[in-house]
């Protein structure tokens, strides 16, 4: 009769719980969300009634989804007394005056906690019960296994703060006793679990990250890195290509191009069907071990012996071309986002006018995103003030509507974003929010279509990380990108020179008011 509260944060299943019970002895009780409906834990204790409030009664409240957290119910303690016994319970209270209905209620309250095996304890004291308090702990997380506490950990990150309130039709909470009460041999065994079980959500960004791949996502993200300095991606024969690599770094030095293909690294081949992952993995190691690898190019096998380094990882290049009938035009590449990408972007704008760049290239081609705040600020150099970015919408349906706070430094020169299919999430913030806005033309292949934002939480003990998906985004036009991407104005076929200014067409170049 009074709903259901499903799992223990008690997300999107209930707004707000009020109950009072009215007692013949004290009772304080604590209670964490049960999986089963609260009347029923109540069944044959109670009845209502519809009478007017007494303040003299016992307030018992359950807050389940208020600041998706689940409160802690709370009972006044009151002594028995005559006018208490005889007080006029209030509408909506569920009333007991039979000590053996109390006892049933405890009982059975106990009896749902314990079966549920969730970190939470109940703690009864009613007078009368005997001269004993009744205490129980439900699986006491102490007991868990170091295994048991990873999956349990991976599972409540998930819960937490998953965009899919449904999880995927999954019985997220079963999920979650099944996962814990197993046992593990090894952390092999519990990183396999929390696998398996994240994997049942039907998300692929909403994934486990074993140590190896959580660690190289963060040296990615503080752009430190051991290696040779390649930019890896998937070439159009589905085989491992460098699509860019670093100036002065071990594969720069060595002689290694961009469009190479990887064919070996440290002794393992790589066929079509091979991921950059798995390839990034080989080419990593201490610093200032050798690492030997063959690449193919133009038919042909070349073999390299490379010396691993630290890599600084420049996320931002710019270089100044011409274009005939434009005049001078800077060439700015975003290879990802980070939180520094717009103040570089911006002294790389200021930098190429005193050169004489009268037009830009924002070239985002296999930018696959990166910080979604870098995307949105680096979008804000080109717009007005109060222009709408990007709105994020989070899993309680709450919108965040985020939009430019001041002028950005270039509102008038003519500006061509350059994208293709692996232009991706942050980076497609940018381009709606610049296309949308009509500030720039947008040329070459329809983008990727990520609309939604991840997370990525670090597992304790050393067993990874966590990346969830916490939100989607719509355009300044409230247009949902994801799984379609952002048509351009102006289509170019893939192009492979080195200069992207020569790929694209003179008419591409428009002022803002040409748009």
């Amino acid at each position: 009769q009074h709903g259901e509260v499903r799992h223990h944060t008690c997300t999107s299943y209930i707004p707000y719980y009020r109950m009072r019970l009215q007692l013949t002895q004290s009772l304080t009780v604590l209670l964490c969300c049960l999986d089963v409906p609260i009347a029923r834990a109540f069944s044959g204790a109670i009845k209502r009634s519809s009478a007017g409030r007494d303040e003299r009664h016992v307030n018992m409240m359950l807050e389940g989804c208020k600041n998706n957290r689940c409160q802690m119910v709370t009972t006044d303690r009151t002594s028995p007394s005559a006018s208490a016994l005889s007080s006029t319970p209030a509408k909506g209270d569920i009333i007991s005056t039979n000590q053996n209905a109390l006892q049933e209620v405890g009982g059975q309250v106990l009896s749902f906690l314990s079966s549920l095996g969730v970190a939470c304890a109940i703690m009864m004291t009613i007078n009368g019960f005997g001269s004993a308090s009744t205490v129980a702990n439900a699986a006491d997380y102490g007991s868990l296994t170091d295994e048991q506490k990873a999956v349990a950990e991976a599972w409540r990150i998930v819960d937490n703060s998953f965009l899919d309130r449904k999880f995927n039709g999954q019985d997220w909470f079963a999920l979650r006793q099944d996962a814990v009460r197993a046992k593990y041999k090894s952390s092999t065994d519990a990183q396999d679990a929390i696998e398996k079980m994240v994997g049942k959500l039907g998300d692929k960004y909403t994934r486990y990250l074993p140590p190896a791949k959580y660690q190289s996502l963060v040296n990615s993200a503080t752009g430190t890195l051991a290696g040779v300095g390649i930019e890896l991606n998937i070439g159009k024969d589905g085989r491992v290509i460098a699509s860019d690599v670093e100036g002065d770094s071990p594969a720069s030095n060595g002689g290694i191009r961009p469009r190479d293909i990887f064919v070996e690294v440290d002794g393992q081949r790589f066929e079509k069907g091979a991921t950059p992952d798995e390839v990034a993995n080989r080419l990593r190691g201490p610093e200032g071990s050798k690492v030997g690898v063959v690449m193919e190019r133009d038919g042909k096998s070349l073999d390299f012996i490379l010396t691993r380094a630290k890599i600084k990882v420049s996320s931002v290049k710019t270089y100044l071309s011409d274009k005939a009938g434009v005049g001078k035009v800077g060439v700015i590449r975003i290879k990802s986002f980070s939180g520094t990408t717009a103040s570089t972007v911006s002294d790389a704008i200021a930098e190429l006018k005193k050169k004489g760049a009268k037009a830009f290239v924002i070239d985002l081609r296999n930018n696959p995103g990166g910080l979604l705040p870098g995307g949105v600020e680096t979008a804000g150099l080109f717009l007005d003030a109060n222009k709408p970015v990007v709105f994020v919408v989070n899993k309680n349906g709450i919108v965040d509507a985020q939009e430019t706070l001041a002028p950005g430094i270039d509102l008038d020169d003519p500006v061509v974003l350059y994208v293709n299919g692996n232009t991706a999430s942050a980076s497609e913030v940018m381009t709606a929010a610049l296309k949308e806005n009509g500030r720039v033309t947008v040329a070459g292949e329809q983008t990727f279509g990520k609309g939604i934002v991840q997370t990525i939480r670090e597992l304790s003990n050393n067993y990874g990380g966590v990346a969830v998906t916490i939100a989607r985004y719509e355009t300044p036009k409230h247009n949902d990108i994801n799984k379609q991407g952002i048509p351009v104005d102006i289509s170019v076929p893939e192009c492979e020179n080195d200069d992207a200014v020569s790929c694209l067409p003179a008419n591409a170049f428009k002022a803002p008011q040409e748009i």
